[in-house]
């Protein structure tokens, strides 16, 4: 019964994540989530009392596959700042190229009024008084290192962003945007590693 109930939910949390991703919070229905998840409305309400506690057990899910992989790797005491872009670039393209629609999503969420989403993000950990923010002011001084972090994810994040964009006008179908993606893995670490040595 107890693995019944647990499939049930990750079932649930599955259909949640999808359907929010496609129409965000507001466009969601839970009768939506239900269909997606195979299941009556009354058994989703039964595991999540309401679309507020479902989208935010989703956006925590969302949050920690983005972030969760990435601070070991920004935060690691043992390893050099070229070493840390190369292993958070390598560890960004792995997990967008597996959720493309990751990051409009979160940004997307993150723009509306009231989103409580600033919330789940750790992004503190990362930039306030860090190990990184010291190893990018000893290899450069004159860089801001906000400039640093906005470059880098532009770098990493905004090609899946623009995506839609790129199919919608033919730019690149699927296979070129894989290869176009392959490039850049290798192309970000040397580009940032040229702005920190300007």
């Amino acid at each position: 019964m107890e693995n019944q109930e647990i499939s049930t939910e990750d079932k649930i949390l599955i259909a949640a994540s999808k359907v929010f991703t496609e129409k965000g919070f507001a466009g969601t229905r839970t009768r939506d989530i239900a269909d997606e998840a195979g299941i009556n409305l009354a058994l989703l309400n039964y595991y999540f009392r309401s679309k507020e506690k479902l989208f935010e057990q989703v956006m925590k899910v969302k949050v920690v596959l983005l972030f969760g992989q990435i601070i070991p790797i920004v935060t690691n005491q043992k390893t050099s700042l070229d070493e840390k872009i190369a292993l958070a670039t390598e560890k960004y393209f792995d997990i967008l190229s597996k959720n493309p629609n990751l990051p409009l999503f979160i940004i997307s969420e993150i723009q509306k009024k009231n989103s409580d989403i600033t919330s789940y993000l750790p992004i503190d950990r990362v930039v306030k008084d860090t190990l990184i923010i010291r190893q990018i002011q000893e290899r450069n001084p004159s860089i801001n290192p906000f400039h640093f972090f906005l470059n880098y994810l532009s770098m990493t994040v905004f090609p899946f962003v623009a995506r839609p964009v790129l199919n919608g006008f033919n730019v690149m179908n699927e296979d070129e945007f894989k290869i176009f993606i392959n490039e850049r893995r290798t192309l970000v670490p040397v580009w940032i590693k040229a702005m920190l040595d300007n």
